[in-house]
């Protein structure tokens, strides 16, 4: 049975579920999709929408969705399809401090390209200043926006949202 801290995995049962990908394959740098899906909930549009076939939930759309990284680009339409806000894209190598890391963004105002904001982690406490880099609000997307911003390649696996100054 996993143990629940303030409603937030711990570090090691994240990496026991079928959707994180392993250290090493963040270490590489491309980008990939990390699904911090914990719910056997009826749920499959990451299945359904990956180009790649990268993810798989399979015949019993009740099994957590497991991701094949080798398989996966980091395209992020996962990112929108997921109804759970549970899909994040980390690209570890974005340049030589910072990673990028693409969420779902369902709050108004949208953040701007080149803003500075606060990166949070997945208790909502501040990390790290971030800056944005891309915003992507398109039908695509299914109206759910994508904004993309950087941290320090260290905070990679640590930030999971972001706030507005």
């Amino acid at each position: 049975m996993r143990t629940l801290r303030f409603n937030v995995l711990s570090e090691e049962e994240l990496m026991e579920l079928p959707g994180f990908p392993s250290l090493d394959v963040i270490e590489k740098g491309k980008p990939v999709a990390v699904i911090e899906c914990a719910e056997k909930i009826p749920c499959n549009p990451c299945e359904a929408c990956c180009p790649q076939g990268a993810i798989t939930v399979g015949e019993d759309i009740n099994n957590l969705p497991s991701l094949d990284p080798y398989k996966c680009t980091g395209c992020g339409l996962c990112i929108a399809a997921c109804p759970g806000l549970a899909i994040f894209v980390v690209r570890k190598a974005y340049n030589e401090s910072d990673a990028l890391i693409s969420i779902p963004y369902e709050f108004l105002p949208l953040p701007e390209v080149g803003e500075q904001v606060e990166a949070l982690d997945r208790e909502g406490k501040k990390t790290c200043l971030a800056k944005v880099a891309k915003v992507r609000n398109s039908k695509k997307y299914d109206r759910t926006p994508v904004v993309s911003f950087t941290v320090p390649k260290e905070k990679c696996m640590e930030v999971r949202h972001i706030r507005l100054l």
